[in-house]
Order: C-alpha cells, then sequence, then structure tokens
C-alpha cells in the first residue's frame, strides 16, 4: 500500500500562485507515473497535469502555461507549481500515482483545498 501525503493548498488571491507537495515515502518512486487531478463542487474529476516515470510530461489545457509538474524522485516527491491562478482553478487537488508496470497499482492522496479568490 502506498500513502500520498498531500500539502500546499490554501487560499489565493486571483492571479497568485501556490506550489502543491504530494509526498509517497516508502516506495520506489521512479517506477510511478505521478499526477496532480482535481475536482470542482458538482463537476468530475479531471486530470490537471501528468509526469511519467520516463519523465514526460502532460497537462490540460486549461492549465497549459500556467502550471507546472515537477518531480524529485530522490526525495519521492511530485510537485505542481500553479502559477496565475483564476476562480475557476478552485477545487480539491488530488496527488495520483500509478505503478508504471501495472495500473492495477493505483493510489490516491486525501486532497487538498485549492480556493481561488478575492
Amino acid at each position: 500500500q502506498v500513502q500520498l501525503v498531500e500539502s500546499g493548498g490554501g487560499l489565493v488571491q486571483p492571479g497568485g500562485s501556490l506550489r502543491l507537495s504530494c509526498a509517497a515515502p516508502g516506495t520506489i518512486f521512479r517506477l510511478y507515473n505521478m499526477a496532480w487531478y482535481r475536482q470542482a463542487p458538482g463537476k468530475q474529476r479531471e486530470l490537471v497535469a501528468a509526469s511519467s516515470s520516463g519523465g514526460s510530461t502532460n497537462y490540460a489545457d486549461s492549465v497549459k502555461g500556467r502550471f507546472t509538474i515537477s518531480r524529485d524522485n530522490a526525495k519521492n516527491t511530485v510537485f505542481l507549481q500553479m502559477n496565475s491562478l483564476k476562480p475557476e482553478d478552485t477545487a480539491v487537488y488530488y496527488c495520483n500515482a500509478e505503478h508504471s508496470w501495472s495500473s492495477a497499482y493505483v493510489y490516491w492522496g486525501q486532497g487538498t483545498q485549492v480556493t481561488v479568490s478575492s
């Protein structure tokens, strides 16, 4: 069982920045594809950004140019740097880990609230 520990959410004004972190202690982190999802009230959970074990990244169109996903395999941590935040970015953000060798091993964090409001 992989435990994902998220941090970094909060309240920020439009145009501001936040950095989310997700730690996965005790794992062979480099073997996992990591991703951030978000879910706003009344909406489905959606993929925000992903970082594969091989180093590639991809982003939802709505966050391209504003958000950056990165990972530190030595520290078993993935980050989501969010800049130029908009009210529509308000959601609960979830960290996701999927083993690159088997999609049967998928894990979720507990979620962290991000609220963008003046």
